[in-house]
């Protein structure tokens, strides 16, 4: 059910309870977090948080704390999946879910007793009707069969007997009448569900829920500005939805920021400051150089194409228009000449316009501690991403969400720096792998799809085992091949990005992103297509991420290459955001020379679907049928 008045119907019940914060592994998610707690922390709200990197996760510590709390709260997880189904609970445990994942799970928002949903009605959620989706006359059908059942029996006078042959006939008509309404609800849910996309920041929501309380700080106006831009950088949320989004916090911004000159209101040096920007669409640029910048961010670096000897050739003649010397761009931004960086902004954009880069700048904001911390908003996620998908071998997945949740406080800007560190070192790994793929050919364009995957041994392999890393160099990926090929129809092409996982274990890890159009709606196909592939081959998989996008196989493969082979499993007919069909997906045993089975994916195209899989041994043949039946 979706709660109206969050305050009355949320915040006012809890505040005398205990409760238990469930919040999952993403930037957004841990913004909403920080705001919640601050207002917990103001009226003394007790509460255990524990982060959920998955579903699996969510399972677990839901049956061990399950006998203490009576109300939960989720933030980014269990909007899109039967909640109740999942995790079983007693009849008196109430839900309250703060999850940006779309589309809503019919069962959540029809369900009046335990689930609430803390969402804003105003995005397009296009739920369908409940007497679309539910019926209230199956017992009455049990009471007509058990009827019928009774009434065959002995023999009945002519009378009755007409009566009968008329309630035969009205019973039929009924059933005739189900069966049509359960084809069109099977086509309504397919039609809702079929595509994944993601609603309003939960930063936001929470923010506006401290808005309403007058309990609002400038803290918690930062934290909802970094969920918003977490969810643009990874390309979650459409341009659109950005700008219009940036535009209500631009209003509190000016609110909370807003001081008269004289002495009596004057705002102390020390204080946060929160300031709208027009700034460069460079990573991190303020605390590297300007030259590292522009080589590591992928929409400089994909449009110059600098994996290539043409491509620095450019960039060099891109810093030559601009006028700056090698050695000012090398060193850090900080210790450039302050003639040079006055400017620097429109200098840039003009150049940028010269060489086809026409949205250099976006919309976005700053935050200052006094005059030294200096700090974009995509800085901090950037970092705050880092910090989450840490990879160092002491580190666990607590520690991690434990670090990135300390570098959101102004009060621990030592860990903000260390995360700014690490991202450093992811975009230049994300750079370096895109620049080899391409180089060497790995995106290989087959049908009405492109895929790649990064084979054992590839330098930073380990890094994108994660799903916000890998997602970066999926979108990465596909720009930068998009600038570098000829074939126009690749721009309308959805990504397949596969990368070990744990060797291990032998898993892997398996994304998909839907084409990159400029009338992109960012919703993608991929979720159902992996599960509706997984399904009709009796594959075993494991879809661990609230993503629906990103899937977990228990193989690797041997040749570090896809095969594209028609599999017959029709998935839909277009793609999200872009035109063309969607792959069809399966998987199935192969063997290399002298090696022992492994399972390989199987994409293929509609054009394809007629054409028969590669012939297996007798071997494999009794592999594929222990594994169907779990053997």
């Amino acid at each position: 059910m979706f709660v109206t008045d969050f305050r009355r119907d949320f915040y006012d019940v809890i505040q005398t309870e205990r409760v238990l914060l469930f919040v999952a592994s993403d930037v957004d998610a841990l913004c909403a977090c920080k705001i919640l707690q601050a207002l917990f922390q103001c009226d003394h709200v007790q509460y255990t948080l524990v982060p959920v990197p998955g579903w699996q996760e969510l399972e677990t510590s839901f049956l061990e704390h399950k006998d203490q709390f009576h109300y939960f709260i989720l933030i980014n997880c269990g909007a899109n999946v039967d909640l109740l189904d999942i995790l079983q609970p007693e009849e008196d445990r109430i839900f309250f879910i703060c999850d940006t994942h779309r589309p809503v799970n019919v069962v959540n928002v029809y369900n009046d007793t335990q689930i609430k949903l803390l969402i804003k009605q105003d995005d397009d959620l296009e739920v369908p009707a409940y007497d679309d989706i539910f019926r209230d006359d199956e017992e009455e059908d049990e009471e007509d069969e058990e009827q019928s059942g009774s009434e065959s029996e002995g023999s009945e006078p002519s009378g009755k007997r007409t009566r009968r042959e008329e309630d035969v006939i009205e019973r039929t008509l009924k059933r005739r009448q189900r069966r049509e309404w359960e084809a069109r609800r099977k086509e309504i849910l397919f039609d809702y569900e079929q595509y994944e996309y993601h609603g309003t920041s939960s930063a936001m929501v929470m923010f506006d829920l401290a808005w309403v309380m007058s309990k609002d700080l400038n803290d918690m106006l930062w934290w909802a500005i970094v969920g918003l831009t977490d969810q643009w950088i990874q390309d979650k949320i459409t341009q659109m939805k950005y700008v219009t989004d940036i535009g209500i916090l631009q209003r509190h911004v000016s609110r909370h920021n807003h001081r008269n000159e004289d002495e009596e209101n004057s705002l102390s040096i020390d204080c946060t400051r929160i300031a709208f920007e027009y700034d460069l669409r460079l990573a991190l640029y303020q605390h590297w150089s300007l030259y590292d910048s522009l080589c590591n961010t992928c929409y400089t670096a994909s449009r110059l194409r600098l994996w290539s000897v043409q491509g620095q050739k450019r960039l060099q003649e891109f810093l030559a228009d601009m006028g700056l010397p090698l050695k000012q761009v090398k060193q850090k931004f900080q210790a450039m000449d302050v003639s040079l960086k006055e400017n620097l902004r429109e200098i840039l954009e003009e150049s940028a316009n010269k060489f086809g880069m026409k949205d250099m700048r976006v919309q976005t904001f700053s935050i200052h501690f006094g005059f030294k911390n200096k700090f974009l908003a995509s800085d901090v996620v950037f970092a705050t991403t880092s910090l989450l998908e840490n990879i160092e071998k002491d580190a666990s997945g607590t520690d991690n969400f434990i670090r990135a949740l300390d570098s959101l406080s102004r009060s621990n800007l030592e860990q903000l720096y260390q995360g700014l560190e690490l991202a450093k070192k992811q975009l230049r790994a994300i750079h370096q792998t895109v620049a080899s793929c391409i180089c060497t050919n790995l995106v290989i364009s087959q049908g009405p799809f492109l895929y790649c995957y990064l084979m054992e041994g590839t330098p930073d392999v380990k890094l994108f085992s994660k799903p916000a890393s890998l997602g970066l160099l999926s979108k990465y990926l596909l720009q930068s091949f998009i600038c570098s090929t000829k074939n126009k129809r690749c721009k309308l092409l959805p990504l397949v990005m596969a990368a070990p996982m744990s060797m291990e274990r032998g898993t892997m890890i398996v994304v998909g992103i839907p084409p990159e159009t400029e009338s992109s709606d960012k919703k993608n196909f991929f979720g159902r297509a992996f599960e509706k592939a997984a399904e009709s081959t009796s594959s075993r998989t494991l879809h661990n991420h609230f993503d629906m996008s990103g899937k977990r196989l228990p193989f690797l493969p041997p040749h570090g290459s896809l095969v594209t082979q028609g599999s017959g499993v029709i998935l839909g007919n277009h793609w999200g955001g872009g035109l063309g069909t969607p792959p069809n997906l399966s998987f199935h045993p192969v063997r290399g020379p002298g090696e022992k089975p492994h399972v390989q994916i199987l994409l293929g195209s509609r054009s394809r679907a007629s054409q028969k899989p590669p012939e297996l041994s007798l071997e494999d043949q009794e592999l594929l049928g222990a594994e169907r039946l779990g053997l």
